[in-house]
């Protein structure tokens, strides 16, 4: 298995293994694969990596910018993050989100946040932390890691992609 960039040949595999690995997720509208499409025709993936086994996507991830309410910059949304059904819990999930850290960090980047399981994304290092608020969020499932030791205070809004629904 190999984390490499999104090829514009992997959109439709992407799309898949996004929908499948989001059917059965709890705390879902299931419009993950809508966001992810809308992310890449606005332009602002900054990061959509795949993981590829035997030359087919089982994996993905998405990175794109967010906005903070004090300006703040270099900040990024990380997610959604998808791995097939049939293969979570195999290490295909750290190694994506291993991968998009390390991009994030070589970028240049401040920082990245992320909406989800605190157990699970503890472990690379965010945590919630109240400065940082996204509204209409329990904020122990809003976390935030900073690669420069500063932590913004603000509101954190996401891409318009992230109200999409068709």
């Amino acid at each position: 298995m190999r984390i490499r960039s999104e090829l514009p040949s992997d959109t439709v595999a992407i799309e898949a293994v996004t929908v499948a690995a989001f059917r059965n997720a709890p705390h879902t509208d299931h419009t993950e694969h809508f966001i992810v499409r809308e992310l890449r025709n606005a332009g602002v993936l900054s990061v959509s990596l795949v993981a590829e086994d035997g030359g087919t996507v089982v994996g993905h991830v998405a990175v794109s910018p967010v906005t903070i309410s004090n300006g703040a910059l270099g900040w990024y949304g990380l997610g959604p993050i998808s791995v097939e059904p049939e293969r979570q819990g195999t290490g295909i999930g750290t190694q994506l989100m291993q991968a998009a850290l390390n991009e994030l960090r070589s970028s240049g980047a401040c920082g990245c946040v992320v909406l989800g399981e605190p157990g699970y994304y503890s472990r690379f290092g965010f945590v919630a932390d109240p400065r940082l608020v996204l509204p209409r969020v329990p904020p122990e499932y809003f976390q935030s890691i900073s690669f420069n030791g500063s932590l913004p205070t603000g509101t954190i809004s996401y891409h318009d992609a992230f109200a999409a629904k068709v």
